[in-house]
């Protein structure tokens, strides 16, 4: 017998999530163009330039890439408070809020899955001061294309309200990082088409769910 093949090791997460995440991606960005478009506009009139946060997240195998969101923080956010958005976060613009809310501001994710960096399933991105810190277990989630969605993601939909008004990136590590990566490798340990579809299904309901709430 030969080695046994894990599921991260096999020809889907290696080949066939690319290709089929890339045309999707292409397709998607053409339909949502227009939307793609007004949000980009709201965001410069509402509180200028630039129109996309782009931060430096842990990516596949190891490589790191600067991921694309809509802006839905004051500028040089990064410079007046934590990597944890808390609740009430004063960073964040009126705007940014209702993008948050919505989902929306995940949109320029397609671009990152355009070229390669992400997936539309697969671990939730995460800051590299943390990703350096892996154990030798954890560094397995690097294995796999980060997502825009994944069992963590759908747990913690509502972050903001989990970690508080107060310490949120204190709250982060200590109480909620652990188990996070822990969902992260029991998606990497169950990675496949059939996987994917579940999560992709999974997390547009929630995120309509909760978009529909929200407006209401």
């Amino acid at each position: 017998m030969g080695p046994i093949i894990k599921n991260y090791e096999g020809i889907y997460n290696r080949y066939i999530k690319r290709i089929i995440g890339f045309l999707f991606a292409m397709i998607l960005i053409v339909a949502l163009l227009p939307i793609f478009i007004i949000i980009s506009v709201t965001v410069v009139f509402s509180s200028g330039i630039p129109i996309f946060y782009r931060a430096e997240r842990g990516g596949y195998q190891g490589k790191t890439f600067r991921i694309y969101k809509f802006r839905t923080m004051v500028k040089d956010a990064d410079k007046i408070g934590g990597g944890t958005s808390a609740l009430n976060d004063k960073r964040i613009t009126k705007v940014g809020h209702f993008l948050r809310k919505t989902k929306l501001d995940e949109i320029p994710q397609l671009i990152n899955i355009l070229k390669g960096e992400m997936s539309f399933v697969g671990p939730r991105p995460e800051l590299i001061k943390y990703t350096l810190k892996y154990t030798e277990e954890e560094k397995i989630i690097l294995e796999v294309r980060p997502g825009i969605t994944d069992y963590s993601s759908i747990k913690y939909i509502n972050l903001d309200e989990i970690v508080g008004e107060k310490n949120a990136d204190e709250v982060y590590e200590n109480n909620i990082l652990p188990f996070k990566n822990k969902l992260r490798l029991k998606y990497v340990e169950n990675v496949s088409f059939r996987t994917d579809c579940k999560l992709l299904f999974i997390t547009i309901a929630n995120v309509i769910q909760k978009a529909v709430k929200y407006i209401g």
